[in-house]
Formats: C-alpha cells, sequence, structure tokens
C-alpha cells in the first residue's frame, strides 16, 4: 500500500473527474439493483398476480432505468478512458523529465531497452491500476453492498450463506498473492531484457551483419523470449488454479442458495418472484467475487511496474546545483584544472593530482595514449561528472558553485559521433538556439560548409534526416553538428575528435569550418590529425592520468618525450595509411 499510495500525487488534479465517473459507475450499479428486483416482481405479476396493468407500468418503468443506466453507463466509460489518458500521460511525463535531471552515470550502467521497458511497459501495466481497478472496484463494491442489503431484506437466513463464503475467498486470495506479485515483477524484468536486446540488434544490425552473427543473436532473443515464456506460463498456472477455484466457489453459494430457496418456495415461505429477484442478486455478486481474482492479478501486477518505476524515480542525480550555485551572465572562458583526481570506479585511477590553465581564446590540444584520461577531462569540464578532489573552475568560479544551465548555456561539443535527431536538417541545426530565424540557420550553415550539400536535398531544410542520421555521410553529419554549435555561438568550444574517421575532402571542408567556430572562443581539443595539433596554442600530453608534457608544437618536438614518440608514430601511420607500431605503454598515438 505504500507503494500504491504514491499514485496518489497523480491521481490528485484529476479527483473530480474520478469523483464523476466514480458517482455515474454507482449509479449504473444502483440501477442494476433496482432491475433486478423489478425483475423478480415482473415474475410475480405475470406468473402469480396475473396483472396486466401493474405489469405494463412496471415494465415502463423497467425501461425507462434501463435507459438512464445506458447513458450513465456510456458517460462513465468516456470519463474513465479520458482520466486514465490523462493521468498516465502526466506520469510518463515525469518519468521522461526525471530521465533527463539524472546524471551521466546513470545511463553508463543503465541499458537502454530496460529503461524504455518501464517508461512504456511498466506505465502501460500501471495505467490499469491507476484508473480502470479502482473505478471497476467502486462498481463491484456498490453491487456487493446493495445486493447484500437487498438479500437481508428479502431473506437473511438465505443471506448468510453467501456472507459466510467471504472469508474463504480472502484466505484464497492471500495465500496466491504473494506468489504472482514476484512473478509479475521476474516478468516485467524479462520484458525489459527483451526489449533491450531487441534494440541492440537493431541499433547494430550493420555489425551483426558484418560479422555474419545473425545466427547468434536469433539464438540469444530465443533464450530471452524463451525466459520470458517460462515466467509468463508459471504465472498463468497459478491463475488457471487461482480464478476457477474462486469461480467454484462462487457458484457453489449459488447453487446452495437455489436449493435453499426452492424448498422455502414449496414450502410456501417465499414467491416465485422473489426467489427468482433473489437468484438474480446472488448471481450478480457472482461477478464481485470472481472479479477479486481479476483485480488482485492487476493489483499485484501493477505493483511489480509501481516498484521498477518509482525506482527510477528515486533515483537522484549525482550533479545537481548547489543551494549556493550562482547565476553566470557572461562567460569570458578561462579554464582551471586546480589538483584535480577522479576515478569512474575507486580501484582504477583516472585521474591523479591534475592541474592546468587555459587563458580566454587559446586553444589547447589535449594528446596522448588510449586510456590517458583525455575524454575524462571533457566530462569533468562539461560537469557530467564531478572529480574526486581538487575543482574545475571557469572564470575561477568552482562549477560546483555554478547553475547547469548557464554553463552548458556558454559550452558547445562537436563530438567524434554526431547525434542527429529524427526531425528535420532545419531543426537539428537550430538545436543549437531555440527560436532561431531561418535566416540564422542558413548563416550558421554556410559558416560550417554545410549549406551548399543541404540545399541539394530532395526536400533542402526541410529534408527528415534518417535515425542517427544514417542517410548522411560522416563529414555531413559532421558540419550539421558545426552549424549547430556555430548557431549556439559559445564562449567555451569542445572538440571531441571531431575530424576523426574523415576522409582527406570531408576533413579539409570539416577544419574550415571548425576554425571558424574556434575563433575567438576558448578551445579544448581532443584529437589525433596533425593539423589540428600543431595549430593549438598549447598542447598537454597525458599518461595514466598526469600531464607529463606542455608546450607548443615545435617545443616538444625538440624534446626527446612522449610527445615527439606519439607524434613520430602518428606520421607514419598517415603516410603509410595504415596504424604505426607502439610500444605497449605507448601504444595508441595521439589521440
Amino acid at each position: 500500500m505504500s507503494v500504491m499510495s504514491r499514485l496518489w500525487p497523480f491521481l490528485r488534479p484529476h479527483l473530480a473527474h474520478m469523483i464523476v465517473a466514480g458517482l455515474l459507475i454507482m449509479g449504473v450499479a444502483v440501477i442494476n439493483l433496482i432491475l433486478l428486483k423489478l425483475a423478480g416482481t415482473l415474475w410475480d405479476l405475470v406468473a402469480v398476480q396475473r396483472n396486466a396493468d401493474r405489469m405494463t407500468r412496471t415494465l415502463a418503468v423497467f425501461l425507462a432505468l434501463a435507459l438512464a443506466q445506458s447513458v450513465l453507463a456510456m458517460g462513465q466509460s468516456y470519463l474513465t478512458t479520458r482520466l486514465s489518458q490523462r493521468v498516465i500521460a502526466d506520469f510518463r511525463t515525469h518519468l521522461f523529465r526525471h530521465l533527463q535531471t539524472l546524471s551521466l552515470r546513470f545511463f553508463a550502467k543503465r541499458r537502454t531497452g530496460d529503461i524504455l521497458s518501464r517508461l512504456m511497459n511498466d506505465v502501460g501495466i500501471i495505467q490499469k491500476l491507476a484508473t480502470d481497478t479502482p473505478i471497476d472496484s467502486v462498481k463491484q463494491i456498490v453491487t456487493l453492498i446493495g445486493g447484500i442489503a437487498f438479500l437481508l431484506f428479502m431473506n437473511w437466513k438465505l443471506c448468510l450463506l453467501i456472507v459466510l463464503l467471504i472469508p474463504l475467498l480472502i484466505l484464497v486470495a492471500r495465500l496466491f498473492g504473494k506468489r504472482l506479485q514476484a512473478l509479475s515483477v521476474q516478468i516485467q524484468d524479462h520484458t525489459a531484457s527483451l526489449s533491450t536486446l531487441i534494440e541492440e540488434v537493431v541499433s547494430g544490425i550493420r555489425v551483426v551483419k558484418s560479422f555474419v552473427r545473425t545466427t547468434r543473436e536469433n539464438r540469444r532473443f530465443g533464450d530471452a523470449l524463451n525466459v520470458l515464456v517460462a515466467g509468463t506460463l508459471r504465472r498463468a498456472a497459478i491463475l488457471s488454479v487461482f480464478i476457477p477455484l474462486i469461480t467454484l466457489l462462487t457458484f457453489a453459494m449459488a447453487g446452495l442458495v437455489f436449493w435453499y430457496g426452492g424448498v422455502q418456495v414449496i414450502d410456501g415461505a417465499m414467491t416465485p418472484g422473489d426467489l427468482f429477484a433473489f437468484v438474480l442478486f446472488a448471481g450478480i455478486l457472482i461477478g464481485p467475487f470472481g472479479s477479486i481474482a481479476r483485480v488482485f492479478s492487476q493489483m499485484k501486477e501493477g505493483q511489480g511496474a509501481l516498484q521498477r518505476v518509482f525506482e527510477l524515480l528515486d533515483t537522484a542525480p549525482d550533479i545537481t546545483d548547489a543551494p549556493d550555485a550562482v547565476e553566470v551572465r557572461d562567460v569570458r572562458g578561462h579554464i582551471t584544472f586546480s589538483h584535480v583526481s577522479f576515478a569512474y570506479d575507486p580501484r582504477h585511477p583516472v585521474l591523479t593530482d591534475l592541474s592546468f590553465d587555459v587563458r580566454p581564446g587559446d586553444t589547447v590540444a589535449i594528446v596522448g595514449p588510449t586510456g590517458a584520461g583525455k575524454s575524462t577531462i571533457v566530462n569533468l569540464l562539461h560537469r557530467f561528472y564531478d572529480p574526486v578532489d581538487g575543482c574545475v573552475m571557469i572564470d575561477h568560479r568552482d562549477l560546483r558553485h555554478v547553475r547547469l544551465a548557464d554553463l552548458y548555456r556558454h559550452m558547445a561539443i562537436v563530438p567524434q559521433d554526431t547525434v542527429l535527431f529524427g526531425d528535420t536538417v532545419l531543426e537539428n541545426i537550430r538545436y543549437g538556439r531555440e527560436g532561431a530565424s531561418e535566416q540564422d540557420v542558413i548563416e550558421a550553415s554556410c559558416a560550417a560548409n554545410a549549406h551548399d550539400f543541404i540545399t541539394v536535398l530532395p526536400d533542402g531544410y526541410a529534408t527528415t534526416v534518417g535515425e542517427k542520421g544514417i542517410n548522411f555521410s560522416g563529414g555531413q553529419r559532421q558540419r550539421i553538428a558545426i552549424a549547430r554549435a556555430i548557431l549556439k555561438n559559445p564562449r567555451l568550444l569542445i572538440l571531441d575528435e571531431a575530424t576523426s574517421s574523415l576522409d582527406a575532402e570531408s576533413e579539409q571542408l570539416v577544419r574550415q569550418a571548425l576554425q571558424r567556430l574556434m575563433a575567438g572562443r576558448t578551445t579544448v581539443v581532443i584529437a589525433h590529425r596533425l593539423t589540428t595539433i600543431q595549430e593549438a596554442d598549447r598542447i598537454l600530453v597525458l599518461n595514466r592520468g598526469r600531464i607529463v608534457e606542455e608546450g607548443a608544437h615545435a617545443t616538444l618536438m625538440q624534446r626527446e618525450g612522449l610527445y615527439r614518440h606519439l607524434y613520430t608514430l602518428l606520421v607514419a601511420e598517415q603516410e603509410s595509411g595504415a596504424p604505426a607500431t607502439a610500444s605497449p605503454a605507448h601504444r595508441g598515438g595521439i589521440t
């Protein structure tokens, strides 16, 4: 119930509609009870009293009530559906917004398919629990209470036979409930795993085909699907016993009532109409009793879904604005790393006592072997993570005391793997500055050497980008990303291997665009292209999380250090067109 009660904040804004829907369904249930009583009266009027006039008037009332019940049922059905959709839309929106507040560390540890399963599948299960089940329960409760009241009034002895069945039903529900909930959680976890596998295979279909691993993926899918089916069948086995057992008990009650009532009719203690109405009442009480199994199963399944969803909602972001975080309107672009140490895993430090300074407007290249900590510097500068020791500062302000939105507003990144969204080219570039005019987008595209290839697309700037930009070449995607960054007009620019894996022509166009973008901005470059490194104001050489050399290209080449060794390897690699061989300690080249 503590988990269920957490749904209340999402239901509270719709409380008025829930009350109206509840009143409508109560009206349907009450009218249904009255119709049953009138059916018994009509039986006596026809079979016993043979009174045609009263029969006609009673039948008219019967039909009028049936019409009213239909109108109420239609209103309740529409209102419940509308309420259900709005509650779940609010719930999904809240969960989606919360996911965007979580830190990078959370997404590094979670699989995309699992997150999608919780956002879509589990929330869909909660939909029934949040609205359909409570409103349906109101109907069943009214039917149960009203039916028992009628039965007590008509024949309390017969009614006791029905009431005595309730404790037995509760006992059966408790015996099956815990196992049903445990299995529901397992099934939802297996569903999430299957969704993750599908997402991985679809997104990596080129690799799957290239490495001829379709048989392996089919086997993985089959194994995961079999686990899901086995769990579903275990739950079905329990329900196949649970629901028929409840139904059997309720029909046994109806049979006992009919036998005892029939004896009373034969003895003259009841009229045939009263027995007919009594059996009808007992029959509709089978509905509430029989629905206990269905509602109970839905509740257990919903509780499992709630636990999985609230596990996400209870996850707090690692990186948030400090209470004393200040608003920063203007940024000069002075970057300082002061005695910074960091580790993703405490057992494996990535950066150790790292210190360096970047003056406003300077371009600094960071090079070093693979695993030296270059990408970690980018993550810390973005404040995707906080240092374990030391601090990262912008304009002498610790990033932990600067509002994240302000920091990101003055910063742009052009990554190696460009991210494009499933929208038009125009909107992908406009992502850099919301509300930018089409002319602003075109000017940014021209500066990024992207305008020419965009204008020859089938629909120009209105061309829809395929998933992750699959319909564009690497150079085209990079130029769109550069146009996006130009439109943002940041003071701090991060180029994370932005020209890697490009052919010579694309690299030339991208490099020209980058030069325009870098002008007058503080730029941190992680790159292995010779031209980008040579043109940097300063080069920082990292090895095993420490700066082992720094200076201009010419100065570093005069030394017999790591930079010259890596640079020589890179020259050999680019001249030969094949990776050069490095010693184990320095393998990886300038990256």
